[in-house]
């Protein structure tokens, strides 16, 4: 039987590589809370945009799919569902609005977790909608000659409540443990939830909401103005050869954690990557030509190549961009790093 026990994220034993990660992260969010202060009217766009892209990307990775025109439509409630797939897709829309707006008051409980499953399931019409699975399940896979293989054997059906109740109490003592840093116990929470699997269906989709959750109750909302499901869905093997690995030897705790924290920790690194390059066009086409480079290169945590500014500023020539690029590096605003192609540029206050 799984123990679970996420002490060992407070014994000083983690790779160093993902400890710089969680680090990393969390001056991201610290900037980018500062910029979403000034810009509320950008972060609001980045949020609508966002919103879709989760509602699409979650829903692709198990296969529920519909037109791109159809999703913005029922996501936007500019459109009923029509079909029991977009009834799915509906349903999470409304599991996520209600984490996007009342994360506050929600707590990661028993409660809490049934009623994701029941906001997200009710319109599909789910037997089990809000409950526990009654009968065993299996994680199966299908080869390329349609034979199935069982992948992972979860918790059985009876197991499940009690399986529950002490997933939910060892996060609840590891999150008051003020030397475990919750980007490390987020992920490690998460893998034990998929490996009860206490649904019938849909045990995927609400992991995701409870990773948006829980990030939200660590103080970390990148996923509001980036989608993670859509970072997910963009490379779904490697966020399955990670859940792979980390569940083999789970029934008898010899598991490691860390191939699925770290690829946790790597999907939230492009969230952030991802929404730091948004922000830096802010407010750009009320600017001129030369004035989008260098607020693009400023507002960049990141050291940004020439390629990189004219991807974001399509409609700049690489000639305007390389001599901004050459103004600031001489008025001292920017530094230059790397030779010939492997040339990028980074604000100089994030140099040492």
């Amino acid at each position: 039987m799984h123990r679970y026990d996420y002490s060992f994220l407070d014994e000083g034993m983690l790779p160093a590589g993902m400890v710089n990660l969680t680090a990393t992260i969390t001056a991201f969010n610290a900037i980018s809370s500062e910029r979403k202060d000034s810009n509320n009217s950008v972060y609001t766009e980045l949020e609508k945009i966002a919103r879709v892209q989760s509602v699409k990307g979650s829903n692709a990775i198990e296969g529920i799919i519909t037109t791109d025109a159809r999703i913005k439509e029922i996501v936007d409630g500019n459109s009923a569902p029509l079909s029991h797939s977009e009834r799915e897709i509906a349903g999470y829309r409304d599991a996520l609005d209600e984490i996007h707006k009342n994360h506050q008051s929600m707590s990661f409980n028993e409660n809490t977790i049934l009623q994701i499953h029941r906001l997200m399931t009710d319109l599909a019409g789910y037997e089990l909608s809000g409950k526990y699975k009654v009968d065993d399940n299996l994680i199966m896979q299908v080869d390329e000659n349609g034979r199935r293989k069982v992948r992972f054997t979860p918790v059985t059906a009876n197991e499940t409540n009690d399986a529950m109740e002490q997933l939910i109490l060892a996060y609840m003592d590891a999150r008051d443990n003020p030397r475990i840093n919750n980007l490390l116990l987020i992920p490690c929470v998460i893998l034990d939830f998929l490996c009860i699997h206490p649904f019938t269906d849909g045990n995927g989709r609400v992991s995701r909401l409870l990773t948006i959750l829980l990030l939200y109750k660590s103080g970390y909302d990148v996923c509001k103005y980036v989608s993670f499901e859509q970072q997910i869905n963009d490379s779904k093997e490697l966020y399955y050869e990670a859940l792979h690995d980390s569940s083999q030897g789970w029934h008898e705790n010899k598991n490691s954690y860390f191939e699925f924290m770290k690829n946790f920790l790597s999907t939230l690194y492009k969230c952030y990557k991802e929404l730091d390059k948004r922000s830096s066009t802010v407010n750009g086409k009320r600017l001129k030509k030369n004035e989008r480079v260098e607020q693009t290169v400023l507002n960049s945590v990141l050291p940004v190549s020439k390629s990189e500014i004219c991807e974001v500023l399509s409609d700049v020539s690489p000639t305007t961009v390389e001599a901004v690029l050459g103004k600031m590096v001489k008025n001292g605003s920017i530094k230059k790093i790397g030779q010939a192609r492997a040339t990028k540029y980074v604000n100089a206050k994030y140099v040492e």
